[in-house]
């Protein structure tokens, strides 16, 4: 098991790094990262949506589609500055995106209004709707929205890095330190392999890559003290992230989201303290 996550989490780690080198070569379209989002788009809204009680259940595709077009809004902007014919110009990045989700949302509404056949569940479907739309649109977007926090692309590479790395660091000090020192039941109910000791060595690691990081690079300005207070802020973002699809992944009755991933699950085993790590990451350096 521990041989098997450590191969599997080396290549995606290598897959991230030519992800984050090869994309600045295409700024300001950053062709991979799209490609990512809507892999997240699709994949992890499959898993999603699987984990839902079948009663109460969206359209998966309806889903999957409010999931893309919220991350495809992300590239309105780019879109808007490069047009031939010109586009109707939005107030901030975040306009399109919001414009899609509210849209979608009203369209599943619109739809459930044709498709009613009697009370129970319309409701229900409607808010499992909603959730999905923000957890992997509204959230992912946020990764999508680093890469242009900074006018420079080298700087919002690193920053992206960042909020990859830091938490996923994290999930492996929590994994090691959990293994050989855990305890502790931290949540019993939610996680149960999860242990203060294991919680301790996540945010250890998370700290000291973002040091390591911050010492490599110029992008702290406030130098190790504020990479470390960006460590300890993400690495929680990541735990409390990871813990938010363990919360729904128990009450849907699942271990795990799929078996698509060896050793780790399903593609949102993977990305889970991601989403969350990631807003925090942007109001970091937005401010």
């Amino acid at each position: 098991m521990i041989r098997t996550r450590v191969l599997v989490g080396t290549g995606l780690a290598f897959a991230a790094a030519g992800l984050l080198v090869g994309d600045q070569w295409f700024a300001p379209w950053f062709p991979a990262l799209f490609a990512c989002l809507m892999l997240v788009g699709v994949v992890a809204t499959r898993e999603l949506v699987g984990l839902f009680p079948p009663a109460f259940r969206p359209s998966t595709p309806l889903v999957i589609f409010a999931v893309c077009l919220t991350l495809a809004a992300n590239w309105y902007a780019v879109v808007q500055a490069h047009a031939a014919s010109a586009l109707p110009s939005a107030a901030s990045p975040w306009e399109p995106v919001l414009f899609a989700f509210v849209g979608t949302v009203v369209a599943a509404v619109l739809i459930e209004m044709a498709r009613y056949r009697g009370p129970g569940s319309v409701v229900p479907r409607l808010g499992l709707f909603a959730f999905a739309v923000a957890y992997l649109g509204l959230l992912g977007s946020f990764l999508a929205q680093i890469r242009w926090v900074d006018a420079d692309v080298h700087r919002t590479g690193v920053v992206l890095a960042l909020t990859i790395f830091v938490p996923k660091f994290g999930d492996v000090g929590a994994f090691f330190a959990g293994t050989f020192f855990g305890r502790h039941k931290m949540t019993p109910l939610l996680s149960p392999k999860k242990t203060w000791e294991g919680f301790a060595g996540g945010l250890l690691a998370a700290v000291l890559v973002a040091v390591g990081v911050g010492v490599a690079t110029p992008a702290f300005r406030g130098g190790w003290v504020e990479a470390a207070a960006f460590g300890l802020a993400v690495g929680i973002a990541g735990v409390l992230g990871d813990l938010a699809e363990s919360l729904v992944k128990r009450d849907g009755g699942s271990k795990d989201a799929a078996a698509t991933i060896p050793g780790f699950g399903g593609l949102l085993d993977v990305i889970d303290s991601i989403l969350f790590a990631a807003p925090v990451v942007y109001l970091w350096f937005r401010s």
